[in-house]
């Protein structure tokens, strides 16, 4: 199986999540964020055809931790309209730089849920030159993947991204991976996380907010 290099991308966490503001404070939010990210991280990079992940960031928590995590860091380019999209597309660049022509997958930061074994199957049935993960809203996109070493990341995260991935070529991939597909932005999104189970860092985090990790009862969001 072909290895591929992961890149992310996260904004300052003290910016995040605004629309978690009903149920946590802006510190709690930014705690909140840097959990997500480093249980995505250390799930994400447990995938044996995981190279590398570059973390594409302002923030110097983000940064501090990505490096704890063994991921390489550069910094958020000039944006424009679309930091996002700027900020993937300039990690996809900087891991070519480094590692050559390479396969290249770029995910979703707030997948607290996520199963290693999850994103494992995915590099493993995606065999087309792109594909997409579309997320649990039926419009986002967890996870884009470029199964070819020199086409560009070309990412079209945002509003209605799987949409635009389907439109640019990406093949949505079918399979069960609701830890994958969950992102959260919402307080239901919060609610489904904690349903499917989370990662020990947000697990720790959620307890110290007076949260249970683990949610039994049935929730409006279904991942």
């Amino acid at each position: 199986m072909h290895t591929v290099h992961a890149v992310m991308a996260v904004k300052h966490i003290d910016r995040a999540k605004s629309r978690l503001a009903s149920e946590l404070s802006t510190e709690q939010r930014a705690q909140l964020v840097l959990a997500m990210f480093t249980d995505t991280v250390v799930a994400a990079t447990a995938v044996p055809e995981v190279s590398s992940l570059t973390v594409v960031t302002p923030d110097p928590l983000v940064a501090a931790r990505a490096r704890e995590l063994g991921a390489h860091v550069i910094d958020e380019p000039p944006a424009g309209d679309d930091p996002l999209n700027t900020a993937l597309a300039a990690g996809a660049r900087d891991v070519r730089d480094r590692h050559g022509p390479t396969h290249l997958l770029a995910l979703q930061a707030d997948l607290p849920a996520l199963r290693t074994a999850e994103l494992a199957d995915v590099l493993a049935v995606a065999v087309g030159t792109r594909s997409v993960v579309i997320d649990h809203t039926g419009t986002g996109t967890a996870a884009l993947l470029v199964r070819d070493t020199i086409a560009p990341l070309s990412p079209r995260f945002g509003a209605d991204s799987a949409r635009a991935h389907r439109a640019a070529g990406a093949v949505p991939l079918s399979g069960h991976w609701p830890g994958l597909r969950c992102d959260v932005d919402t307080p239901e999104d919060l609610d489904a996380v904690r349903t499917l189970g989370v990662g020990e860092f947000t697990t720790s985090t959620l307890r110290e907010f007076g949260f249970s990790s683990h949610r039994s009862d049935p929730v409006r969001t279904v991942c």
